[in-house]
């Protein structure tokens, strides 16, 4: 029985949702935090991805850490929506599940680090 990967689900799941939220914000308007939004997001999943496909630890280490540096963009876009009142719309889940992500690509990195010395 194959095991799923719990931070790729998590960070495809999390595209499915900002991709959800670029649609919402679209409609009120808002084109420039939202477009930063949206290449953000979807680069964590694509990241984790190319990880799961690495040559080597090191590459695997190098390709997470990219994924870790877009989710704290993701987060910062976040932040500027939720605390700059430039839309209405709640992005508190949003907020939580990027903390969530963060937490766990952390977690790994310093795992697949550890394991190399």
């Amino acid at each position: 029985m194959k095991r799923e990967n719990l931070i790729a689900e998590k960070t495809f799941s999390f595209s499915l949702q900002i991709i959800s939220l670029f649609k919402k914000l679209k409609s009120e308007n808002e084109f420039v935090i939202s477009n930063q939004l949206i290449r953000s997001a979807t680069s964590i999943g694509a990241n984790v991805e190319e990880a799961i496909a690495a040559q080597s630890r090191k590459d695997f280490i190098h390709k997470l850490s990219i994924a870790s540096k877009e989710a704290r963009e993701t987060k910062y876009w976040l932040r500027l929506l939720n605390e700059s009142q430039i839309t209405k719309i709640d992005v508190a889940k949003e907020l939580e599940e990027i903390n969530h992500i963060i937490n766990i690509l952390t977690k790994i990195i310093m795992t697949s680090q550890n394991n190399i010395k």
